[in-house]
């Protein structure tokens, strides 16, 4: 096994490195892979790379790294290997955090309502979207009433997420010149992530990414059942509040910068765990290289399949993790029969 996992951790850390320089060198003007690495190592100096597509390609390796740490989590923590990061009403109240914003106090310029033409999220759009994020999860804690009653806490975030999409499908309506740019917003897309945003997704990562490491024992006891890790005597409300509020403020911060992103915390985490086993101390690290490497390569073929436009990032991992999550349920029923 120890063998199995320096393989897999290797194999991650070269198609980080690969999708790194591929991210960097494709786009409106194709640029030498050789070039990409000069610049990398501080050996030439080109804008291009620098100021505009280094800081998309180490955004989507940010938040390809949240959403699976965030899944493994969830999944962990709710003994549920088709949990998703967003399960708990998050990404719902990051968008209607960010259309309130932008909605009500204009916080975006009619150049770009008009042609959604973008380079990054105002702070206040992002601050909305942030504290979104964390009052609908907090707000599905109070109606569930606590991090113990596990089944009650997801079908309350159901009912949040419901209830903020259409408070966010009704703001956009009533403010149509911004809902093109809003629209693009919500499904997901890089290309508002500047270098300000990837300093703060870095920050996040730093200060909730070892937090969650010394959780691994706890999310490995509750993977193995609520009884097993109450008679090692752990204080599991507490443990779970505390993994539920360090997810909340890793997606809060990922979706506020870069929209909604499916299925990416669903599949990385997934097919590790195949891969490299239970113990959350290893999956946290892989399904973290996982999800960088999936949005990464996801976002080249969001810029390059229909070139010079682009598609939301969002909808092409819809469109890809669909199926894989079809599969999951289809063999899922296939064991139980």
């Amino acid at each position: 096994m120890a063998g199995r996992r320096l393989l897999v951790f290797l194999s991650l850390l070269v198609l980080l490195a690969l999708g790194l320089v591929l991210g960097v060198a494709q786009g409106a003007v194709p640029i030498a892979p050789g070039e990409v690495v000069r610049a990398l190592l501080g050996l030439s100096e080109n804008p291009i790379i620098t100021e505009l597509r280094l800081p998309r390609v180490l955004a989507a390796m940010l938040v390809g790294a949240v959403l699976g740490i965030s899944g493994a989590a969830f999944q962990g923590l709710f003994r549920n290997p088709l949990a998703d990061p967003y399960l708990m009403g998050s990404a719902a109240g990051a968008a209607f955090g960010v259309t309130l914003a932008v909605s009500v106090m204009g916080g975006l310029s009619s150049a770009f309502a008009q042609h959604a033409v973008f380079t990054h999220l105002p702070a206040s759009a992002i601050l909305f979207g942030f504290l979104g994020a964390v009052g609908a999860v907090a707000l599905a804690l109070l109606l569930s009433g606590g991090a113990s009653r596990t089944g009650d806490l997801i079908l309350a975030g159901v009912v949040v997420g419901s209830v903020l999409v259409s408070l966010t499908s009704y703001l956009m309506l009533q403010d149509a010149d911004r809902v093109r740019a809003v629209f693009a917003y919500t499904l997901g897309n890089l290309a508002f992530v500047g270098w300000n945003g990837v300093g703060s997704l870095a920050l996040f990562l730093l200060l909730t990414f070892p937090l969650l490491l010394l959780l691994g024992r706890t999310l490995n006891a509750l993977y193995l059942g609520e009884e097993t890790a109450r008679s090692l005597g752990l204080p599991l409300d507490k443990l779970k509040l505390l993994i539920i509020g360090l997810v909340t403020l890793l997606i809060a911060a990922a979706v506020a910068q870069a929209g909604i992103i499916g299925f990416v915390g669903l599949v990385a985490p997934h097919i590790l765990r195949r891969l490299l086993g239970g113990d959350h101390h290893y999956l946290l690290p892989a399904s973290a290289l996982g999800g960088a490497v999936l949005l990464v390569l996801a976002d080249l073929l969001a810029r390059t399949l229909v070139a010079p436009a682009e598609l939301p990032v969002g909808i092409l991992t819809t469109l890809l993790g669909g199926p894989f999550f079809l599969y999951l349920l289809w063999r899922g029923r296939r064991v139980a029969w």
